[in-house]
């Protein structure tokens, strides 16, 4: 299926690694010139080439997470047709333990990098009358889990955030959307698992099961999502075919939310 974005310039932060890489990889692919961006060189520089596999890509080395790193990143890229708002951090923490400064960073991390660029690069696709914001948040946005609920509050802040802007696209050709992924795989991922099971030491696939049966037991699908599979969403949103799906929060989550009336 051709997406009709050859052309467009996309921007795709947390891109290094894990969901955000194969949200590049796939919008270049499709034919967008992706932008990159990361802390680390290193990682940058693996991820670039990588992503220039399947098409042009940029990198940029700027942490959107503060206010420099948002304003150096803009500077570096002061239009793009596509955001993907796609850092972000977890971590399991009992709820007593969650100190100020933790919920400072998390919600400095997950929800101000993307208003950081969405104060910048909204406008700007209101006036050219196209443009795509994506969030992407979670399945957590909605059932918040109780082992980290300092990020879940960032999910459904995002949530908010992105209708909220969607509001103000009214007779444009401007959409802003939410993903909700459920647990997908990654390196993260897998550690996070393990540090939540009862038996560490087991094979990965039990460690998995054991998740899936006392953490997300309403998963339908019972298997960590594959990254590949939310950047295949992303992407559909990201196109004119998705013009119809405006303040939308899409779940890409197996399943895991049960339908709410």
């Amino acid at each position: 299926m051709d997406l009709h974005i050859k052309g467009k310039t996309a921007l795709v932060t947390g891109s290094t690694a894990g969901i955000g890489l194969a949200i590049a990889e796939r919008l270049a692919a499709e034919g967008a010139e992706v932008i990159i961006s990361g802390r680390s060189q290193g990682k940058l520089d693996a991820a670039a080439a990588r992503v220039g596999k399947a098409g042009k890509v940029r990198a940029v080395l700027a942490d959107p997470a503060t206010a420099e790193g948002s304003a150096a990143l803009i500077a570096a890229a002061p239009h793009v047709d596509i955001l993907v708002n796609n850092l972000g951090i977890y971590e399991a923490k009992p709820f007593v333990d969650i100190a100020d400064e933790d919920w400072q960073h998390f919600f400095e991390t997950n929800v101000m990098s993307g208003v950081r660029l969405s104060r910048h690069y909204f406008p700007r696709m209101i006036e050219q009358n196209w443009g795509r914001i994506i969030f992407i948040a979670s399945e957590s946005a909605l059932m918040i889990p109780g082992e980290m609920v300092h990020y879940g509050m960032t999910k459904t802040a995002q949530l908010a955030i992105a209708r909220g802007l969607a509001e103000q696209t009214r007779g444009t050709n401007v959409t802003v959307n939410s993903v909700m992924p459920g647990p997908t795989r990654s390196e993260g991922i897998v550690g996070f698992i393990r540090s939540v099971v009862d038996n560490k030491d087991a094979p990965e696939a039990e460690r998995e099961a054991e998740f899936f049966a006392k953490f997300r037991p309403t998963s339908l699908i019972r298997r960590l999502i594959e990254a590949e599979e939310i950047a295949s969403m992303v992407a559909f949103i990201a196109s004119p075919l998705a013009a119809a799906t405006n303040g939308a929060a899409v779940r890409v989550e197996g399943g895991l939310v049960p339908t709410i009336a």
